[in-house]
């Protein structure tokens, strides 16, 4: 059952780019992020106001937030765009990783010794070819919904 929710959540994050640290960090920003915001703005404006007029010093501080917004929007999508590289190669990982498992193997082995050589032979070619069939399916699915999520992150 551990394996399941392990692979719902790679899928989850390799399709949202969601993570625990993603939101850890974000909370952190928006707090000491708010907090600092008003300690600056405080004082920077007390101090641009003694020196130019009130407006300016208004339009300068402005501006300034501006830059940490954008600075701020650049490190999420990036951020977002790790997450889901990390959860798209362990998904391959898993993929490649089930036809070593002990107990497929002790599986096909068993099936041998009950059902013989050549029944086990067919069986193995007739699930090889729906194998191959599904991998391929799932990769023209796969790739064109994995370049219709990249253009769109583009975009963005």
């Amino acid at each position: 059952m551990g394996g399941l929710r392990k692979y719902l959540q790679l899928q989850a994050q390799a399709r949202s780019g969601l993570s625990s640290g993603l939101l850890v960090w974000g909370l952190l920003a928006i707090a000491f992020g708010t907090l600092t915001a008003v300690f600056i703005l405080l004082i920077a404006f007390i101090w641009l106001a003694e020196r130019y007029e009130p407006l300016i010093a208004a339009a300068v501080l402005a501006g300034f937030f501006l830059l940490v917004t954008i600075i701020a929007l650049f490190c999420s999508l990036w951020s977002r765009r790790r997450t889901i590289e990390r959860a798209e190669l362990a998904l391959a990982a898993r993929r490649q990783a089930a036809w070593f498992d002990p107990k497929l193997v002790a599986g096909a082995i068993q099936a041998s010794r009950g059902g013989g050589w050549r029944r086990l032979l067919a069986l193995l070619a007739l699930g090889i070819l729906a194998a191959s069939l599904g991998i391929e399916r799932s990769k023209r699915e796969g790739d064109s919904e994995q370049n219709g999520r990249r253009q769109l992150a583009r975009a963005a």
